[in-house]
């Protein structure tokens, strides 16, 4: 099986190193990741611009890697459509390890989520991981602090549920046929073992995303204005949602899908 992976987090991002070790227990695997952070890129593509393209030495033996100056569909977009011959295009996408959970209303703003969203156009099986981070810490460490009146926020990222669970959620999905133009979307909570619940499958796009983001206009001292932002945690979201599972400790396994494509055969 030949594996191609992709991030949002740039090529130097722990995530895409950790997926590429998981993903060399099942195939041959190559990286082809943006070479800078492209966060929240979406599914943006670029046109008539010269991406600098360059092997980079990957720290995980055996595995090809390129970094290019483009967007995570990018990344994907010029693999399938040209530079991997026919002969050595992926079986199957892998996009992430995302630092950071891709739920709800964040879906649409994810670039990990474009690059799959771009995949799933040449009809190859795809599978997003994605790892919560602070955004959905579990209250383990969270305390409150007499002297700010707010609580204190532990930003530590807890990848003990992803490290014990990725390569068996991989090896059950790459089993499991999907239809064509849908996607899996992984989504490991951020907490200590002791907290984890389990996996929770078929969870729906929450309705929201983690924060409620509010936009204000600013005058600056000298006249000019700037259009600045701030955001709050939502409380737990609705019951089956993806933002409510990892909420409560568990992972979330969910279906995403492409809105061009049509369901039709499975792959």
């Amino acid at each position: 099986m030949r594996i191609l992976i992709t991030n949002d987090d740039g090529i130097e991002a722990p995530g895409i190193i950790k997926l590429a070790e998981n993903a060399k227990k099942f195939g041959e695997v190559t990286v082809i990741a943006p070479a800078t952070q492209s966060s929240a890129m979406s599914h943006h593509i670029s046109l008539g611009l010269e991406l600098d393209y360059r092997k980079f030495d990957f720290p995980v033996e055996g595995v090809e890697a390129y970094a290019l100056a483009g967007t995570p569909a990018d990344c994907i977009r010029a693999a399938f459509l040209g530079i991997v011959s026919k002969d050595k295009l992926p079986d199957v996408v892998f996009s992430g390890i995302n630092n950071g959970s891709n739920c709800g209303y964040d879906i649409q703003y994810s670039a990990t989520v474009g690059a799959a969203m771009e995949a799933l156009l040449y009809e190859v099986p795809v599978i997003c991981f994605s790892q919560a981070c602070w955004e959905a810490t579990l209250d383990h460490k969270n305390e409150f602090d007499p002297e700010t009146d707010f609580m204190k926020v532990d930003k530590t990222v807890y990848t003990d549920v992803c490290d014990a669970n990725i390569e068996s959620i991989t090896r059950e999905l790459l089993a499991k046929k999907l239809p064509r133009g849908q996607a899996w979307n992984v989504n490991f909570p951020n907490c200590v073992p002791d907290l984890y619940k389990g996996i929770l499958y078929d969870r729906f796009p929450s309705q929201r995303a983690f924060w409620d983001d509010i936009y204000t206009v600013i005058t600056r001292p000298d006249g000019s204005r700037y259009v600045g932002m701030e955001s709050y945690k939502i409380k737990p979201a609705e019951e089956g949602s993806d933002i409510r599972a990892i909420q409560d400790g568990y992972i979330s396994i969910g279906i995403i899908k492409n809105k061009v494509m049509t369901n039709g055969e499975d792959y």
